[in-house]
């Protein structure tokens, strides 16, 4: 009797991490295919027509624009089963096109959370002590007066969480336990209960915005959600608040946030994620000394990228072997993705 064919897992120039190549070599029922970007983009597309997975990249502009899961890419691959995001978000992602296409999508929702977590909350002591501040007033030579430069301590201050998923649970748990701060959370998915349990109480944005010291964004960006923080959001927040997102570029409007940090109306921000990834050199929010900036890099570290690539060769190693695999995106697909998986694979999938 033959052996059942190999899943082939497709990915373009890189994976993030060695763990994801290493997970799945223990995984006989995989075939990973390198595809480089170094060629016509007809011969990357053709060899992802070869593929019955595609692990693609989570930020949208470190992946070519041909290359993004949207329609008119699924049109080019009729033969496609999956998807998996390489991270937690999947913005290069269409999640309807996936559905309409028969396509399951799934993510790595959780795997970055404690390195995502641990630099908001890093920010969050920066911002508050004025440590930007204190860093660029020494670099010029201008600062003698220590008064200058008071700080304020996260200890007991109102902290309010935008979205309380993975990273927004280890959030509210660090602030709770190491800070006693008390968090609010506003997430339309999750009830009063839940955010209860995640160490939160629900409230709705208006109050958030109104109540808390620190307002951290740790939400998806999706149509609802893109700038959710415009002029008026940032006008409602408290005077000396401070602002943070690790969340997605998209979801506060930067000419805005900039305004209310140019009027001091807000004291500082804490930026992982911009609009456009990096920002060009000229961008007014880098050089604000109220503002700390990072590219993109919170979920950027040893053990998030170990973990996340290794949850993602799981995830095709389980549809390898005929079994939905956690952390579907649009689970409206699988009886679709199932039917097609037979007619591909020869087998069926639970």
């Amino acid at each position: 009797m033959p052996e059942p064919r190999r899943f082939r897992v497709g990915y373009l120039s890189h994976v993030p991490h060695q763990s994801f190549l290493d997970t799945a070599a223990q995984h006989p029922e995989l075939e990973i295919l390198r595809i480089p970007l170094e060629q016509p983009e007809a011969a990357v597309l053709d060899a992802l027509r070869g593929v019955d997975a595609y692990y693609c990249m989570a930020s949208r502009d470190e992946l070519p624009r041909p290359f993004h899961v949207r329609a008119s890419l699924l049109a080019q691959l009729p033969d496609l089963l999956m998807v998996g995001s390489t991270g937690a978000g999947y913005d290069p992602m269409d999640p309807e096109a996936c559905t309409a296409a028969g396509v399951l999508l799934v993510n790595q929702a959780g795997g970055n959370a404690e390195g995502v977590a641990e630099h908001a909350v890093g920010m969050m002591l920066a911002l508050l002590k004025r440590m930007p501040e204190a860093g660029a007033a020494m670099r010029a030579g201008c600062a003698a007066d220590r008064s200058a430069l008071m700080g304020r301590e996260l200890r007991g201050r109102t902290v309010g969480l935008v979205g309380i998923g993975h990273v927004g649970t280890r959030v509210a748990e660090i602030l709770r336990l190491a800070f006693s701060c008390p968090v609010l959370a506003c997430d339309p998915y999750l009830d009063e209960a839940t955010i209860a349990a995640r160490g939160a109480r629900k409230v709705e944005m208006e109050e958030l915005l109104a109540a808390s010291d620190v307002v951290s964004l740790h939400c998806p960006l999706t149509p609802g959600s893109r700038n959710l923080m415009d002029a008026a959001a940032f006008a409602r927040m408290k005077p000396g608040a401070i602002f943070v997102t690790t969340a997605r570029g998209g979801i506060h409007d930067e000419p805005a946030l900039h305004e209310a940090l140019r009027s001091g109306h807000l004291a500082g921000a804490g930026l992982d994620v911009w609009e456009q990834e990096p920002p060009p050199p000229g961008h007014p929010l880098l050089h604000m000394p109220t503002v700390i900036v990072t590219q993109h890099t919170a979920g950027v570290t040893q053990e998030s990228r170990a973990n996340i690539t290794r949850i993602a060769a799981l995830a095709f190693a389980d549809a390898a072997r005929g079994k939905l695999p956690p952390r579907i995106i649009n689970p409206a697909v699988i009886p679709r993705f199932a039917e097609r998986y037979a007619a591909r694979m020869g087998r069926g999938i639970a």
